[in-house]
């Protein structure tokens, strides 16, 4: 033994061992019938019972569900209230054709809340409301709601005149 082993185990001798009966909650796991990480341990490699439950009666929805490659039945609930529409929910039915790992999945449902924000818009515009997104993101208090539809009634109206002008300058 080397000079410098030697000295390792010197060491490791003048350590103090930890006495486990005076450790709060040592072993705690020992136990099998007392087993804290019950019910999220993985037991597809356990000897042991596995789960013995039935699971939940699935809901029953009267809309279309979009459901995952990788799952082949749907949770006990589901959201039910806002189906997939318009162009937003074609982005979506394409993308739940994909797998969750790939990268175009997650792309295209985020282009599809956008899609499906300016979708809203355009909703609400046709049901004569006009919508007032500086106070509905925060930007603008409350308080100020009427100054700041003013302000996006007169860009909307803006945006419409340089188009059209920019149009008729086009057919000209």
């Amino acid at each position: 033994m080397t000079q410098s082993d030697q000295a390792k185990a010197a060491a490791a001798a003048a350590v103090p061992r930890i006495d486990p009966a005076t450790v709060p909650g040592w072993g705690v796991d020992a136990d099998p019938d007392n087993d804290p990480t019950w019910p999220m341990r993985d037991r597809t490699r356990d000897d042991g019972p596995g789960m013995n439950w039935t699971p939940p009666e699935t809901q029953t929805a009267d809309v279309e569900i979009l459901q995952s490659v990788e799952h082949q039945r749907r949770p006990a609930s589901v959201g039910t209230t806002l189906p997939p529409r318009g162009l937003s929910g074609l982005m979506r039915r394409r993308a739940f054709r994909l797998s969750e790992s790939q990268w175009g999945h997650w792309l295209m449902l985020m282009a599809a809340d956008r899609v499906d924000t300016v979708e809203g818009l355009i909703d609400d515009v046709r049901g004569g409301r006009m919508p007032n997104p500086l106070v509905e993101m925060g930007l603008v208090p409350r308080a100020r709601a009427r100054e700041a539809a003013i302000g996006t009634l007169a860009a909307v109206v803006g945006v419409g005149v340089l188009i059209g002008y920019g149009l008729s300058r086009r057919r000209r």
